[in-house]
């Protein structure tokens, strides 16, 4: 990796920095690419935050996060749908062409009722991303957090949904993070194809302090980044390369070196 034209960076991974300064430190660098949290853009007009961005030369290549469909009655599962709704328009709104969607669960109801209503919901969604022009991305998440954040775990488990909904408003957002692990990967990547419209990386921390909280810059890690690009470039994706770290340990750090560290990792090890 050469330069920076396919960089993107979550306003999660510096969390410190509200989206001004994300947004400045960003571009003086020559990042093009940022993957928007619906928390930054809290507190002022959609359309100052899009301008914010068009004025920085910075694009949004994601917005952050909609999703959470299992609920225990009609309110909560209504409530969800609403939400990611308005991630649909705040996506559109700021240009971003894409919500990622992080599918939930609740662990009080079996894995296929969590699963049949993520089917539901996504299902439901798509009507509206389709007026807005903004596809969903399913996440698939480690199953680490099948019980209370997403009972989608494999990238197969996407292909089965996409199968069955249709691919004209719905892809995958692929996160290493989340799917290294998988012993199907590599067939299941090449089966999506097209269909993945988002990658993310970061890496996998040996031990791993908190599940969370403890992800790690490339190449601190286990996972085989430049391999998984591979596949998924192979697949046919030439998109954004989204760097999305949850890390206490470099959110604590000074942020500007941390931005530059992962400019280094970006080039060096991913």
């Amino acid at each position: 990796m050469d330069n920076l034209s396919r960089l993107a960076i979550h306003t999660m991974t510096t969390k410190p920095w509200d989206l001004p300064t994300a947004v400045a430190k960003f571009s003086a660098a020559g990042v093009p690419g940022v993957g928007v949290w619906r928390q930054w853009l809290a507190g002022r007009p959609l359309a100052e935050s899009r301008a914010m961005l068009a004025d920085n030369g910075l694009h949004a290549v994601s917005l952050v996060r909609g999703g959470f469909f299992p609920g225990l009655n009609a309110a909560e599962r209504t409530a969800a749908l609403d939400d990611t709704r308005r991630a649909l328009d705040e996506a559109a709104a700021v240009g971003a062409p894409q919500v990622v969607l992080v599918c939930g669960a609740r662990p009080e109801l079996s894995l296929p009722e969590n699963r049949r209503q993520i089917t539901e919901g996504v299902a439901a969604c798509l009507d509206h991303a389709r007026q807005t022009g903004v596809k969903l991305a399913l996440e698939p998440l480690h199953p680490m957090y099948a019980d209370c954040r997403s009972a989608i775990n494999t990238i197969g488990q996407c292909n089965d949904m996409i199968d069955q909904l249709g691919d004209t408003w719905l892809g995958i957002a692929a996160d290493v993070y989340h799917i290294w692990w998988d012993p199907q990967l590599e067939s299941e990547i090449a089966r999506a194809g097209r269909r993945i419209i988002g990658f993310h990386v970061c890496d996998w921390m040996t031990p791993t302090a908190d599940f969370l909280n403890d992800r790690g810059l490339m190449g601190e890690g286990c996972i085989d980044i430049p391999g998984i690009r591979g596949l998924v470039e192979k697949a046919g994706f030439d998109g954004p390369i989204e760097v999305e770290i949850f890390s206490t340990r470099h959110w604590a750090r000074d942020q500007d070196q941390f931005l530059a560290d992962i400019i280094t990792a970006y080039k060096t090890k991913v």
